[in-house]
């Protein structure tokens, strides 16, 4: 899901299995569709148009990254932003690639990695904020998947 909660693939009309080239011209037509200056004589679809349009090109800017697309595709797409640097977003993809190799081998499910992942963060924020204490659970599956 996107920020504002609706589904990239759905903003451009494709299926999640969707090619580079599919996923270019999807963006495309739908952005000669909805572009604002088509729009202008008729003010009441121009905001509309406006937002369909910005929803179109944030689609297509983490569709047509391979690496922000496996970050959306994880699920992880809370932690993308237009400003990320380059070392975040390596990390991410290598977060990722980690976790879909240990749910081969192991049986796990992405989504048991991904709280994992959100758990980890979570307790770096207490102790960030003078918080040090390490919850039973969240020690358990990190000692889980550290063995793996």
């Amino acid at each position: 899901m996107s920020k504002a909660g609706t589904c990239y693939y759905s903003v451009l009309g494709i299926c999640k299995q969707a090619s580079a080239s599919e996923i270019r011209d999807a963006y495309r037509r739908q952005a000669l569709k909805w572009h604002p200056d088509r729009w202008t004589r008729n003010p009441k679809v121009a905001g509309e148009a406006t937002k369909r349009f910005q929803q179109i090109q944030e689609a297509y800017s983490v569709l047509s990254d391979k690496g922000k697309r496996r970050i959306y595709d994880a699920g992880l797409v809370g932690l993308l932003a237009d400003d990320d640097d380059e070392g975040f977003l390596n990390f991410m993809q290598e977060m990722v690639l980690i976790m879909q190799n240990v749910k081969s081998q192991e049986g796990n499910s992405l989504e048991d990695l991904r709280g994992l992942l959100m758990d980890m963060m979570a307790d770096d924020e207490r102790r960030k904020f003078g918080f040090d204490w390490d919850s039973s659970q969240t020690a358990r599956k990190r000692a889980r998947f550290a063995d793996a």
